[in-house]
């Protein structure tokens, strides 16, 4: 199952987030999350010190920040590259 913070179904309301971009995010989480197979797009594990292992899927410009937790999609945040890495610095 994939699920979305409120602050991206927030930003997805107010445009901040194109829907052409949601759309293939949202496809690619599906497809993760009925094939398990992180090979299929560019993702990869984030580094640092954290409480649980966040990984980041890229898609043209934007990038979603997401964790895995009993076969869930938990998307946190989905921004343009400079502003992802930002926020997770």
């Amino acid at each position: 199952m994939i699920l979305y913070e409120k602050s991206v179904q927030k930003a997805i309301q107010k445009g901040e987030i194109p829907l052409k971009t949601m759309k293939l995010f949202h496809n690619a989480f599906k497809a993760l999350d009925v094939t398990q197979d992180f090979n299929l797009f560019d993702i990869k594990k984030l580094k640092g010190n954290y409480k649980r292992d966040y990984y980041r899927l890229r898609k043209g410009k934007y990038r979603a920040i997401f964790y895995i937790e009993d076969n869930n999609f938990y998307v946190i945040y989905i921004g343009k590259r400079e502003e992802v890495y930002d926020i997770w610095q």
